[in-house]
């Protein structure tokens, strides 16, 4: 039974063929190859011409200028051909882009951050555009009083934490926001999207452990963008600002506040959409009762939980 299911034949859906990864045996893989060699030896301003062509965007280093070429000829000969792949289904319907802020010193060795800015930029991948936001200021209570250095860092002001209400509250406001547009229904097709593993392995972790508070479910695993970045494109990791470079994009806002920094990260989301790639949940953390952690000492230690990745396979499995 098992292996009559890997062996499926290809579904018949409004005509089109729609292949499993066993099934690539297609005569349009093997044109899909071809073009994907000559792609790659084309030079930087060959992949320009064609792309200005086809009337795409050109801006971007010769990495990503070719992913976005190759997939824009895959979609063409899979339509072509009537075929349709389960790697183009995205993963999530929604991407829900989150970048804390917190409090800080110059010195962050053995400090505790708290949480002062809760930013979430909503994608919606069908329409690849943002279509809500929610953003609110947290008032800290172990380090009530902002560093100089933190403000110049963030842009956060004495006077805004001390106006906002406490993390507890803000955290119902975030989850009521997110109950409002449906995306804490169990038939929610949702993920948390972060630029590396620090907002929910560190910052989320950290905050409800010294409050004593439960972790939220849904914060449990994350899309790592910065993850994706690398092996989309195929090149080496490297921060924000280094992405929108590399995209030929320019940093819109003030770096280092949280919803500046969101809506940018939402912004490269997007591209990464564009040029064919499924933003799917590849991290999660692997402490162990975290329901628990609100009975936990909030200075029992400083350890932080084990962030392990997550397999599309695994996902879907």
């Amino acid at each position: 039974m098992k292996s009559t299911k890997k062996k499926q034949k290809a579904r018949l859906s409004d005509g089109v063929r729609i292949k499993s990864e066993s099934q690539y045996s297609d005569p349009v893989f093997k044109q899909i190859s071809l073009a994907n060699g000559t792609i790659n030896r084309m030079k930087k301003e060959e992949i320009k011409e064609k792309l200005a062509e086809l009337k795409l965007d050109t801006r971007g280093v010769k990495e990503v200028l070719s992913k976005r070429l190759k997939h824009v000829y895959k979609k063409q000969k899979l339509t072509a051909a009537k075929v349709k792949c389960h790697d183009d289904i995205m993963s999530c319907d929604f991407l829900l882009v989150i970048d804390f802020e917190a409090t800080c010193e110059r010195d962050n060795e053995n400090y505790q951050h708290e949480i002062i800015e809760f930013p979430i930029v909503l994608i919606d991948t069908t329409k690849l555009k943002v279509v809500e936001e929610f953003h609110a200021f947290c008032k800290p209570t172990f380090h009530p009083k902002l560093s100089t250095f933190c403000t110049e860092l963030t842009g956060i002001t004495q006077r805004m934490v001390d106006r906002a209400k406490e993390f507890p509250d803000i955290l119902n406001e975030a989850e009521m926001w997110m109950a409002k547009h449906h995306l804490m229904d169990k038939t929610s097709n949702m993920a948390i999207l972060t630029d590396g593993p620090w907002d929910m392995g560190r910052f989320m972790y950290t905050q409800c452990r010294m409050l004593q508070m439960p972790f939220p479910r849904w914060a449990r695993k994350w899309v790592n963008i910065r993850k994706h970045y690398a092996n989309f494109y195929g090149i080496k990791k490297m921060n924000l600002g280094s992405m929108l470079n590399n995209l030929g994009m320019t940093f819109e806002g003030q770096q280092h506040k949280g919803i500046d920094d969101s809506r940018n990260i939402a912004r490269i989301a997007i591209r990464l959409l564009q040029d064919g790639s499924d933003l799917h949940i590849n991290e999660r953390l692997f402490a162990r009762k975290l329901q628990l952690l609100a009975l936990q000492s909030p200075y029992k230690d400083n350890k932080l939980p084990t962030i392990g990745p997550v397999t599309k396979k695994r996902l879907s499995g």
